[in-house]
């Protein structure tokens, strides 16, 4: 049922002899993908599958900046929390993402910041959030505090350890497994990958089936992503390293770690896309003990990772090739200017 909706979505929203879609085109593109849905979903009687074309659609719609109010009190408010559900939490992502900020660049901001960097205490900051008409309800304020303290996490607005502080008061005082499971994560996260620190090694599958490591390119730059062949926005950065590659292939490795679990998606990808000529690895092997993902704790199915040629973490995570890791690239390599003077060869 899910291949069936990607086929109608692909054919929907991929533009045809590269002909531009306008944002109103897409408007009325998801519009007529919901009604399609809408009649197909009477006599479906399975649950995950009808909350997969409700937050898919729904995803789309906020992706367009599309009435987020509207949306979030229509499709989270007095909702249940589908955390194991990815096209739910893609949505709220979309939705919560940096909406802490709202409350930071505002009058009251300067509370905020207070709570956080200075007294760093959960309890004051929960109960500071209370009145937001759309955190009244605790989990969902919880969660979405949560969210948001990992991007602080790597602000320079925010300190750090004030936010490290806070996530180890949740993951005690929380009463909800998931946010403990979310925040046991994100501290193993801040206290492993840190920028400075050892670039953890790890093994997967090369192109050639062999298993390659990352110590085989000790001693040089590398850049690291991981990507899936079902995560549309992690694919649309995979012809922007080729670029890269083209860029600084002589300077700096490209690597690619695929995290499908199906070996078979994996090697249609690679013949799909011979043009892409970089170690591409599939991580997943299952002769391995701990993946790449599990090793990097990768959440989701996109991260970039920047490796110094002393094999440490330069930027952890990095950018995307689309957020501007080309700037950084050119600040590291960019050739010195020989010393000329004017009339002497």
């Amino acid at each position: 049922m899910i291949f069936d909706y990607d086929s109608i979505y692909n054919n929907l929203f991929i533009p045809k002899n590269n002909k531009f879609i306008s944002r109103t085109q897409m408007f009325k593109i998801a519009d007529s993908l919901k009604k399609t849905y809408s009649i197909k979903l009477i006599k479906n009687s399975n649950q995950y599958f009808k909350s997969f074309i409700d937050y898919s659609i729904a995803y789309i719609n906020s992706s367009l900046s599309r009435g987020e109010n509207y949306l979030i009190e229509n499709y989270i408010i007095n909702k249940p929390i589908l955390y194991n559900h990815h096209e739910y939490m893609q949505f709220f992502n979309s939705c919560f993402k940096g909406y802490l900020n709202q409350y930071a660049s505002s009058k009251d901001g300067e509370s905020l910041y207070n709570l956080i960097n200075v007294k760093a205490n959960y309890t004051l900051l929960i109960n500071y959030l209370k009145n937001d008409n759309y955190l009244k309800n605790d989990s969902l304020r919880e969660l979405v505090i949560i969210n948001n303290l990992w991007d602080f996490y790597f602000s320079s607005s925010f300190n750090a350890d004030a936010i490290k502080n806070i996530i180890s008061q949740i993951n005690l005082e929380t009463k909800i497994n998931e946010h403990k499971a979310i925040t046991n994560h994100m501290l193993s996260y801040f206290n492993k990958m840190q920028a400075g620190s050892l670039a953890p090694m790890f093994s997967a599958r090369s192109q050639n089936g062999a298993i390659g490591s990352l110590n085989n390119y000790k001693g040089r730059w590398i850049y690291l992503n991981f990507f899936s062949t079902k995560n549309i926005e992690s694919l649309k950065e995979m012809p922007k390293i080729l670029n890269l590659k083209k860029k600084y292939g002589d300077k700096i490795v490209f690597l690619s770690l695929c995290l499908d679990d199906s070996l078979i998606d994996y090697t249609s990808y690679l013949k799909s896309n011979p043009k892409y000529d970089w170690p591409i690895w599939f991580s997943n092997e299952k002769s391995i003990s701990k993946t790449a993902k599990e090793t990097y704790n990768v959440i989701g199915t996109e991260q970039y990772f920047l490796i110094n040629n002393y094999g440490y973490l330069a930027q952890s995570p990095a950018l995307a090739p689309s957020k501007g890791i080309e700037f950084k690239l050119n600040i590291i390599f960019k050739p010195n200017k020989k010393m000329t003077k004017i009339g002497i060869r």
